[in-house]
């Protein structure tokens, strides 16, 4: 049973993301400050952290860079909840080190699910059948992406991918089957600054793909999604 932080000023918040984790199986600690949540973060070393940003005392950033700071602590995900909808606050998130940032007002079932896919690409979590969870390391069968070495392999052999083509890859399958515009990607990909057009992503993917060619499918992997973006294929095994 994998055991989840939720760490929320709201109660009423708290327990209703206790309540839809709670029946899908989950154990649920909360917390409704900062200092307490990181606390409980090294006495129970959670599976997964759901992290509210407005935060009394201690803010919902600073506890996510405590928190990677602490070799205890620092390879526990974190999805970071907050009611700021900038686009600039999303990336501070990601670049304090959150794993996944979700939106208040969200959907229950919304939450359920990007808990689950996150879980499922963690060494600490579920786990999946198919994928090898080993910290670093993203295995799709005869594709393993290791994030240690910046490299891709198929069957074992090192593929010549550029950096940029690997960070495109590798971002991508952080978060299977959510869709990131071609906006979304230059700014997490590039840098947030990156003034350049927006179809250098468009000729990355297409050459990820290429050199995906002698995999089963392997084009396809990274789906196009009309008129949105692109997105890794859930559950995407070669």
């Amino acid at each position: 049973m994998s055991k989840i932080l939720v760490v929320d000023d709201e109660k009423n918040i708290l327990e209703l993301v206790r309540f839809n984790l709670e029946r899908e199986g989950y154990q649920v600690l909360t917390s409704l400050d900062g200092m307490s949540a990181l606390g409980l973060a090294r006495s129970e070393t959670p599976d997964l952290i759901l992290l509210d940003i407005m935060l009394p005392e201690m803010d919902g950033l600073e506890v996510c860079r405590e928190l990677h700071r602490d070799p205890l602590t620092k390879d526990i995900p974190i999805v970071m909840l907050s009611a700021k909808a900038d686009e600039l606050d999303r990336v501070l998130g990601l670049e304090m080190g959150a794993d996944d940032y979700i939106t208040k007002p969200f959907s229950p079932r919304e939450l359920v699910a990007r808990v689950k896919a996150r879980l499922r690409r963690s060494p600490r979590g579920e786990g999946k059948t198919g994928e090898v969870q080993t910290a670093g390391r993203m295995d799709y069968g005869r594709m393993l992406i290791d994030e240690e070495r910046f490299a891709v392999y198929i069957d074992g052999v090192k593929q010549e991918f550029t950096l940029k083509e690997f960070e495109l890859i590798r971002f991508l399958a952080r978060y299977p089957g959510k869709v990131f515009s071609r906006d979304q990607l230059l700014e997490q990909v590039w840098g947030y600054d990156y003034a350049g057009d927006s179809r250098t992503v468009d000729v990355h993917i297409r050459h990820i793909r290429q050199k995906l060619e002698q995999l089963p499918q392997g084009d396809h992997i990274i789906e196009t999604v009309r008129g949105v973006g692109y997105r890794f294929k859930e559950g995407a095994i070669c």
